[in-house]
Formats: structure tokens, C-alpha cells, sequence
């Protein structure tokens, strides 16, 4: 059982959102076609850091909690959190975008996009030679640009909520995941490659490197469902 331990947080992140995709009050899998070619291309590209930073050390996993199945440097259940964590995010985003009304202030969710990208690039570049933290910061400033100056989406103070309802379930599942309740953690990091905070045992960075990867699907997901 214990090897079956980050398998098995996969599972029970997806579970239930797979199953309610068919509910026919919500039915999120009719959004599949939009779905996979976003979470597909948004886990290459963080599949790549992954695999490099795992070769210089940035972070690792802990074999006693994994199934021994590996592609590359990373255990197949990594590859599966890429897939099972965005699943999950962009489901609860197009459940509760059912319901919440697009009646927010354009000019506050502007100031804090730019107020929340300056902090971005300045965290990243003053942190720079931690490479976590640059990598987590610096991604989620250049997608905020993309999605508020390039694509002028206009949902962001949205997504800026439905993350923040997200953090709960994120902590729950990071935090098993960061060794919280475990002999160790399942994947541990390089205390030199962080900025060194930590949420229990989640480094802060995580929140951000979350942030960027669902926003990324995000603006795929939903610039291929408005061309659908």
C-alpha cells in the first residue's frame, strides 16, 4: 500500500470530478475535445522542467511511496499528477463558472494583474539563483502578460477566485505529497534551490507553480472552446 501512495493520491484527486463530468446538469465532458489537446500540451511543457530540474537535484521523490515505474527520471505518477491535477482544476473552474456572475470591476481585476505580475517578475528576478522559485515565479508572470496583454481574456478576476477556493483542496493534496503525516515526503525539494518558506511542509513556490500550470490550461482550454 505505502508504494501505492502518490498513485493513489492521483486517483482520489480525479475520482470524483471524472465521475460528476457526466452529470447532466454540468456536463463537463462534452468540453473534452477542448480539454485534452490543453492539459496534453501544457504537461509537455511542464514535463520538460520537470525531467531537468529532477536531473540537477531541484527536487526529487522518495522511491518508498512510488511504484517503481518510471519515464525518464521522473515515476510515472508524476506524469499522471499533470494530468489528474489539472482535470481536476479545470472542472471545478467550469463548475463554478456555471453559477458566478462576470460582474466584477474591469479596473480593479487590471490593477491587480499588473500589481500581481510586477511582484511576479520582481520575486523571480531578485530570487534568480534559486532555480525553483524563479521557474514558478517567472512562468506566472509571463502567463499573466499572455492572458491580460496578448489574448485580452477577460475572465481573470474569475480565475483569481475559483484559484483561491482551489488552495484548500491544493493544500490537501500537497501537503501529503510534501511528507505532511509521512516518514517523508513524496517529493522532496532542494532547500537551495527554494526561497524557503513553507506552508507546513509545502514550499511557497508551489502555490505559484500551481497557479501558472492551471492558468496555462486555462487559456488553451478556453481559446479552443470559443473556436469550437
Amino acid at each position: 500500500m505505502i508504494k501505492s501512495t502518490y498513485l493513489l493520491v492521483n486517483f482520489f484527486t480525479i475520482i470524483v470530478p471524472f465521475i460528476f463530468s457526466f452529470h447532466p446538469k454540468l456536463k463537463f465532458y462534452k468540453t473534452w475535445r477542448a480539454f485534452f489537446p490543453a492539459v496534453i500540451f501544457t504537461a509537455v511543457f511542464f514535463l520538460l522542467w520537470d525531467e531537468y530540474f529532477t536531473q540537477l537535484g531541484v527536487w526529487g521523490f522518495s522511491p518508498q511511496y512510488l511504484t517503481g515505474i518510471y519515464f525518464g527520471h521522473l515515476p510515472i505518477e508524476e506524469v499522471m499528477f499533470f494530468f489528474c491535477i489539472p482535470y481536476a482544476c479545470v472542472f471545478t473552474y467550469h463548475c463554478i463558472d456555471l453559477w458566478l456572475k462576470d460582474t466584477f470591476n474591469p479596473k480593479t481585476e487590471t490593477i491587480i494583474t499588473a500589481i500581481f505580475t510586477a511582484i511576479c517578475f520582481a520575486v523571480g528576478l531578485i530570487f534568480w539563483s534559486q532555480a525553483y522559485t524563479a521557474f514558478a515565479f517567472l512562468s506566472l508572470g509571463a502567463l499573466l502578460i499572455v492572458a491580460k496583454y496578448i489574448l485580452s481574456v477577460k475572465w481573470l478576476m474569475k480565475f483569481y477566485i475559483i484559484y483561491a477556493i482551489l488552495l484548500l483542496p491544493f493544500f490537501i493534496v500537497n501537503g501529503i505529497l510534501t511528507g505532511t503525516g509521512l516518514e517523508n515526503p513524496v517529493v522532496w525539494y532542494n532547500n537551495a534551490e527554494i526561497f524557503g518558506l513553507r506552508m507546513l511542509t509545502i514550499p511557497f513556490e508551489d502555490t505559484f507553480y500551481g497557479m501558472a500550470m492551471v492558468l496555462m490550461n486555462l487559456l488553451i482550454y478556453k481559446r479552443l472552446l470559443k473556436a469550437s
